[in-house]
């Protein structure tokens, strides 16, 4: 009965139902992880910062989210998706309450760090690691959709963001964002109560186990290379996404530009996603990152050398077009290479590593900038980080030997 049970929920109309809630989920989640980029004027001016300072809160963001991940993840492998998810509707609500109160830089940095990042990272792996376990046949765009939910955050938010704060303050703006929280997500969380099904994860485990050997590696050092990959991608991705609005100021076009060219790029980005979920359900995680990889660093030269308004809005669509497959491929990878009931565990192990990447980078690109009084340099150092992940990249695509893996 179990096995028969399986079959019929894997890639059913349950397991689509199920897509869609996490869709919605990670879409109001993902709120933490963007509207500081758009308050960042705003508090810069308030607290009297230098742009590196500023740009603290986003580490501690990052780090918190990072290291909330995995904690987040193990709970999710342990006690089911609905726990880790509101647990951290209710620790983002209390952070945007937390900031809306904050008096100065740090105490706005701690909440960012303590509460809205572990409260936000609930909402983006272990929701992408639940969703791997009720399909197969279509595992690969069904990840990555579910990752879409964090760029619709950054398309939805940050104008809204924008409004709420040009009329309303910053403030009021992380009150808002706290009441959105607590009165959409629990609803939600609870449709996801049922379990996957046992019989298809062990199923799983026997064939990801045979794609392993084929790498020589093992679960371990794998999920240490995908995470030396993930930081340098995402130290590369971090400076236009971190930065952009406060560029855009800079450059005498208004942070209002900078939003919108943040929500083409992350619109942009939801598009490259669905895009690489039906490539990597052909020709696998591994080439699918790749060829993201690549894609990402052709845009980023782009930035070095033009920043005209119009070609400021073009290479931002560019931007997200080519690089938003790039972390549901790593979760992929982990699906097809590592046991499935650590799943939620690695993805959350891989974020952490990412957003290392998105923290330095965010920080990196600030002092830069106070060093050069220009953004540049920054573009072009993420370039060059980003080709390291290339090379890691091709070297774990050299060792499979094959373009194609067949689901399991």
């Amino acid at each position: 009965m179990a096995a028969r049970e399986s079959a019929d929920l894997i890639d059913s109309s349950h397991a689509w139902r199920r897509l869609a809630i996490s869709l919605v989920i990670g879409t109001i989640g993902g709120i933490g992880l963007w509207s500081f980029v758009v308050s960042l004027p705003s508090v810069q001016a308030e607290f009297g910062l230098t742009r590196a300072e500023a740009s603290l809160p986003y580490t501690f963001l990052s780090l918190g989210f990072a290291c909330g991940g995995i904690l987040m993840g193990k709970l999710s492998d342990r006690l089911g998706i609905v726990i880790p998810v509101l647990i951290g509707m209710a620790l983002s609500a209390a952070g945007y309450v937390a900031s809306a109160m904050s008096g100065s830089l740090w105490q706005f940095a701690l909440a960012h760090g303590l509460l809205i990042g572990i409260g936000a990272s609930a909402t983006f792996g272990p929701l992408m690691a639940d969703v791997s376990h009720w399909f197969s046949r279509y595992r690969g765009i069904a990840v990555a959709i579910a990752a879409c939910g964090n760029y619709l955050a950054g398309a939805i938010w940050p104008p809204i963001v924008q409004h709420l704060i040009a009329n309303y303050g910053w403030r009021t703006a992380h009150y808002v964002i706290a009441i959105s929280l607590v009165v959409v997500i629990p609803p939600l969380a609870l449709l996801l109560r049922r379990r996957a099904p046992e019989g298809h994860s062990a199923a799983s485990n026997v064939t990801a186990s045979g794609r392993l050997a084929t790498l020589g590696l093992s679960p371990n050092a794998l999920t240490a290379i995908l995470c030396v990959a993930a930081m340098t991608c995402c130290l590369a991705m971090a400076m236009p996404q971190v930065h952009i609005v406060a560029y855009c100021g800079d450059l005498g076009y208004g942070p209002a530009r900078g939003a919108e060219m943040l929500s083409l790029m992350l619109g942009f980005g939801i598009v490259s996603r669905i895009a690489s979920g039906y490539v990597a359900d052909r020709i696998g995680g591994v080439s699918t990152l790749l060829v993201g990889s690549v894609m990402q660093a052709v845009a980023l030269l782009l930035y070095v050398f033009f920043d005209g308004l119009t070609s400021l809005y073009v290479i931002s669509l560019l931007f997200g077009l080519f690089q938003g497959g790039i972390i549901p491929s790593y979760a992929i990878i982990i699906r097809e290479y590592l046991p499935a009931k650590e799943a939620a565990t690695r993805v959350g192990i891989m974020l952490m590593a990412s957003l290392f990447g998105m923290a330095l980078g965010g920080l990196l690109s600030g002092y830069v900038f106070d060093l050069t009084g220009s953004y540049r340099a920054a573009f072009a150092s993420g370039f060059f980080w980003n080709l390291l992940n290339i090379m890691i990249a091709l070297w774990l695509l050299m060792r499979t030997g094959v373009p194609r893996l067949a689901r399991g």
